[in-house]
């Protein structure tokens, strides 16, 4: 993988869609290409540095394509385009342990209705992979997908089908960070994606394999395979847990919430902490419905606040009142006494003049409880 123009920094301003990011270069806003769909929420802060390159070509309507992003100092790469590039030589290269003896034999080969990326041969033997690029990650753990993907979900029970059938088939997963150890499906994100995951994994020959990344961006450097903490996928993926609602109040105004009477809820971004002890999805699918008998503090509010973000934390542990606190510590204000009457909890729901989505602080206390806390119930 080479680029044939040198990589420049920019920073980071924001995205209004999957395809376009802003980005400031030389002082100057550019409109960018953004060649990766993932939600990215854990890397795409407002001024973080970029790394683009100038495509050149003037049938186009954005002049840089966005390469990759930094994070704690690290370059991630971003553009996806790249990443079967990367398999490819990492695999003709025999730099995959445990694939030494594979070789490439051609790429995008379609079984059915599906195409995967690559095609591998040893000797007569063929072996079909699927390639992904994951980008979501915490300390030291990986997670994919970071937004759900049927696509994916497909990809995976497809190739678990074939192994049926008699195919060798597999998948190998790039996480561009060097610090990462271990690896899972996101089932906080994805729990179909993550369900099809752990029940087709024992078919399937997959890797997680974690690459370290120079600023060039010419050639990754190959680190370590990472563990499968496949015991702590099956201690925490269930349709229970903890959740965050992030809410949009386009003008402050006064609401009557129930026996609570007439609240003054000022204009800006609201943070709902919820949990359920079972049938979160439900809960969840409830909470964004707008037509519905008014029964929890946060339905009042529903009627005029539109919700942009839906984050749960599916855990088996009880963690909504550490989750509150944590989110209370950082917020701007608070609503006193709400949703907390069965608690001792000041407030479930917490304002923000800015969208916390946005915000690292508050990022970084969702990947805390969704991936951070993890690493205590790996370590056992």
């Amino acid at each position: 993988m080479k680029f044939t123009q040198d990589i420049q920094i920019g920073y980071f301003v924001k995205r209004p869609n999957r395809f376009i990011a802003y980005v400031e270069i030389n002082g100057t806003v550019e409109v960018c290409h953004m060649p990766n769909p993932g939600r990215m929420w854990e890397l795409l802060f407002p001024g973080a540095a970029v790394y683009v390159r100038h495509v050149g070509k003037t049938e186009r309507k954005t002049a840089y394509d966005v390469v990759g992003i930094e994070r704690d100092g690290v370059p991630i790469l971003l553009d996806t385009q790249y990443n079967n590039d990367i398999a490819a030589k990492l695999i003709q290269e025999h730099r995959i342990p445990g694939w030494e003896e594979w070789s490439l034999l051609r790429r995008e080969v379609t079984v059915g209705d599906s195409r995967f990326d690559l095609l591998l041969h040893k000797g007569k033997e063929l072996f079909y992979l699927e390639v992904k690029s994951c980008t979501l990650f915490g300390k030291s753990g990986a997670m994919f997908p970071d937004a759900v993907t049927e696509r994916g979900r497909k990809h995976i029970a497809e190739l678990a089908a074939m192994h049926d059938d008699g195919y060798h088939t597999g998948v190998l997963f790039l996480v561009h960070w060097d610090r990462a150890r271990w690896f899972l499906p996101d089932y906080h994100t994805d729990t179909d994606f993550a369900a099809t995951f752990m029940e087709c994994a024992p078919k399937l020959d997959w890797k997680a394999f974690s690459l370290r990344w120079t600023a060039e961006f010419s050639q990754p450097e190959p680190v370590r395979l990472l563990s499968y903490p496949e015991e702590v996928l099956r201690r925490e993926n269930h349709d229970c847990g903890d959740y965050m609602l992030v809410m949009y109040l386009p003008e402050g105004r006064d609401i009557e919430v129930g026996a609570k009477g007439s609240i003054s809820f000022l204009q800006g971004y609201y943070v709902y902490v919820g949990s359920a002890k079972k049938n979160l999805a439900s809960r969840l699918a409830r909470h964004t419905r707008k037509r519905k008998k008014m029964h929890w503090h946060i339905d009042y509010l529903r009627r005029y606040a539109g919700v942009t973000a839906v984050l749960p934390v599916r855990t088996v542990d009880d963690l909504e009142h550490k989750l509150a606190a944590a989110v209370g510590a950082i917020s701007h204000w608070q609503i006193q006494d709400f949703g907390c009457t069965d608690c001792s909890c000041p407030s479930h729901l917490f304002g923000f003049h800015d969208n916390p989505i946005h915000r690292r602080d508050f990022m970084q206390l969702v990947e805390d409880f969704r991936m951070n806390r993890l690493e205590s119930l790996i370590g056992r």
